[in-house]
């Protein structure tokens, strides 16, 4: 098996497993306990997690929360600052392109009688910054912008946008789920308020998220119920999971340079050879400013889920675009919202690498591709059609 869905998921590395398994067996008291040892342990690891963490982000250690998901705390960021700051007005800005766990979240605010403006993105899926500030008005409460896109891997103008927040004293809060562990975040040089990431998208566990919240943002809790995280989420606390996020993260900041550059390479020449090799594809997304792993395309006269059922025959695991979104039929709300109209949207596929593959096996993915395509065009009758025209 050729696995290229690493946007999706992320094989956990044994180093972080490694790390976490005393916390699943031997070391597994609770951190909220008052006895000595065994809570004292899981409460170290936790202490010392949360320090990897804010080291990663540049913020202190007091600003980091951990929760069960980056959904969580996409969750937990936008309500959080909604419901606490509703006196001082409810508008909200975010983008057509954000991930579900933003959108639905903003979709469920505009019940409860909050406005949000959804801003169209450019061809390559990014959000203008000179946008941003003509959407703000005098009762604008936050900003939510994804730092790079979950499917087509563009990244957006985050230090712009979060001086624009800045200077107009909204908060701003960023989806930064693909971007944790693969891009420099900085979030005092880059104004970000608010952060959300997931270990699972960094070769960590699922199940556990953190959520960064710079020290004096109003925000209500999302969760009730207990004193964990500093007051602000209550439930007993995954020390496994959290120690595996902290591990992970810290390990893919220190090789974020090599890594990056290696992934990237191999990126250049999957695309340069699908873009030369397939006739009527299209690379989705910035050709330059996108993240390391990922290359989208769509191809003309096909259908993604099958091109997807016929690589997975073949044994190359590829998506065709968000996790999240798998089982709907529907064309990608991110390919609609670059311009791409249905039937080419239809016709999707995401590809995205890790350090673990190889450049014999991207060969090897194009060269099954290029032979796929090749048959599902020749049932076609649109691409008989098309040839018959030309």
């Amino acid at each position: 098996m050729v696995y290229l869905d690493n946007a999706a998921t992320t094989q956990i590395k044994k180093e972080v497993l490694d790390k976490m398994l005393p916390y699943l067996t031997d070391k597994f008291g609770n951190a909220s306990s008052t006895y000595t040892t065994p809570g004292a342990q899981a409460r170290r690891a936790i202490d010392e997690a949360r320090d990897i963490v804010a080291q990663a982000l540049d913020a202190q250690s007091s600003e980091v929360f951990f929760t069960a998901s980056g959904s969580e705390a996409d969750n937990w960021a936008i309500k959080g600052v909604a419901y606490a700051n509703c006196g001082k007005g409810r508008h909200i800005i975010t983008s057509k392109a954000e991930h579900h766990a933003v959108l639905h979240t903003c979709q469920y605010l505009e019940k409860q009688g909050f406005e949000v403006t959804y801003l169209d993105v450019d061809e390559y899926g990014a959000v203008s910054a000179d946008a941003v500030q003509n959407a703000l008005r005098p009762d604008t409460i936050l900003i939510s912008i994804m730092f790079a896109n979950n499917e087509i891997g563009t990244i957006n103008p985050i230090s712009q946008i979060g001086k624009i927040a800045r200077e107009n004293r909204v908060y701003f809060h960023t989806d930064a789920v693909q971007a944790a562990g693969a891009e420099r975040i900085d979030v005092c040089e880059m104004n970000i308020d608010l952060l959300s990431l997931s270990a699972h998208k960094f070769h960590g566990p699922k199940g556990v998220g953190a959520l960064y919240v710079r020290r004096g943002v109003k925000i209500d809790n999302l969760i009730h119920g207990g004193a964990q995280e500093m007051g602000r989420r209550a439930a007993t606390e995954n020390v496994a999971g959290i120690v595996g996020l902290a591990s992970a993260l810290g390990a893919a900041s220190e090789t974020m340079s090599e890594r990056t550059e290696k992934i990237a390479a191999m990126r250049d020449y999957l695309i340069g050879r699908v873009i030369s090799e397939i006739p009527d594809s299209r690379l989705n997304g910035d050709p330059t400013r996108r993240l390391a792993n990922n290359a989208h395309f769509c191809f003309r006269y096909i259908e993604g889920e099958g091109l997807l059922l016929h690589l997975d025959l073949r044994g190359f695991i590829v998506s065709s675009g968000s996790a999240c979104t798998s089982g709907s039929l529907d064309p990608s709300h991110v390919l609609l919202a670059i311009g791409l109209p249905h039937e080419i949207a239809h016709g999707s596929m995401r590809a995205t690498l890790s350090e673990d593959n190889t450049m014999e096996e991207i060969d090897a993915f194009v060269d099954a591709l290029k032979s796929i395509v090749s048959t599902l065009r020749a049932m076609s009758p649109l691409y008989e059609e098309d040839a018959a025209a030309k």
